[in-house]
């Protein structure tokens, strides 16, 4: 049995703005309930508990991303390189409950309305744009490292929108008496994140699950590997994602003749290389085997 586990040296120093961006988001949270209270706008009651969301999936990703660069030891084999993709889960989730809150808020101040002050409204919105505009610019470079600052930034990204949809309800409430546009809004940025949550959240489940990762063709898979010489077949495949960086695959490998170890690794070597080149696979555990008798199902559930 052999393996192959290359580790891609990857920059991370993604603690310093996930910090930055906590403290604007603590800030902006405040300022949006004290102003939400004060203009009696619900959107922007709204926007503020989707900036306390934000400042929670922040921490979240924050601890997660600490975590993961923690060694590994006899009790965390594999250390702890699940944490950024359990933080993403809990941040798509957090998504997703809380537009489920901002639609039942937004119906009850539909059933009973109350004065706003759409001044007040547009002067906060416009403080949250600029303060969540300051986060998504920090985070940006970061946000196709991982699942995790994936999660982070599409929080920010989203406050930030909705903080837009808020500047306008300010301004149609002051401009042309649409009270109702403040609900409407409110509703229009719950499916939004709703939207996004979702995506994300079916993602780290199927890496949580440890589904075959989509862009990876078992079939395909398996005849490249029968190609090369010697090889008679390859089963008992199990193919998963420890993290975004790492894939692996395990599986035995039947070989048409009694061949010596040394030969072995030869083959090993190549199929590894071609793997990781086609596949994108860059930690593989084969075992080989010649003659044994026993069924050889393609998968198998252990």
């Amino acid at each position: 049995m052999s393996h192959h586990h290359p580790h891609t040296a990857v920059d991370h120093d993604q603690k310093k703005p996930l910090l930055w961006s906590i403290g604007l988001n603590i800030l902006i949270t405040l300022t949006q309930v004290v102003g939400g209270i004060w203009s009696g706008s619900l959107a922007l009651l709204s926007d503020a508990l989707h900036n306390f969301s934000d400042v929670l999936s922040l921490i979240v990703s924050y601890i997660a991303a600490r975590l993961s660069k923690n060694q590994a030891s006899f009790h965390k084999t594999f250390g702890y390189k699940r944490a950024e993709i359990l933080a993403a889960f809990v941040n798509a989730a957090t998504l997703v409950i809380v537009a489920v809150i901002l639609v039942f808020e937004a119906y009850h101040r539909w059933r009973n309305p109350h004065p706003i002050d759409g001044m007040l409204v547009v002067w906060f919105a416009l403080l949250g744009i600029l303060a969540n505009g300051a986060s998504v610019l920090l985070l940006h470079k970061h946000s196709e490292e991982n699942m995790n600052m994936k999660s982070a930034y599409v929080h920010l990204l989203t406050d930030m929108l909705a903080s837009i949809a808020v500047l306008a309800g300010g301004l149609g409430i002051r401009f042309l008496g649409w009270d109702w546009l403040d609900p409407l809004l409110t509703v229009a940025i719950a499916i939004y994140l709703v939207y996004i949550g979702q995506d994300l959240l079916k993602k780290s489940i199927k890496v949580l699950m440890l589904f075959t990762p989509e862009h990876i063709d078992v079939d395909a898979l398996i005849q490249e590997v029968c190609s090369f010489e010697g090889v008679l077949n390859l089963h008992h495949i199990h193919i998963w994602q420890l993290n975004e960086a790492e894939t692996h695959l395990e599986a035995h490998i039947d070989f048409e003749k009694d061949i010596p170890l040394s030969y072995f690794h030869h083959t090993l070597h190549l199929i590894e290389k071609r793997l990781e080149d086609r596949f994108g696979i860059n930690h593989i555990t084969l075992q080989p085997e010649y003659g044994k008798v026993d069924p050889k199902p393609i998968i198998v559930q252990d």
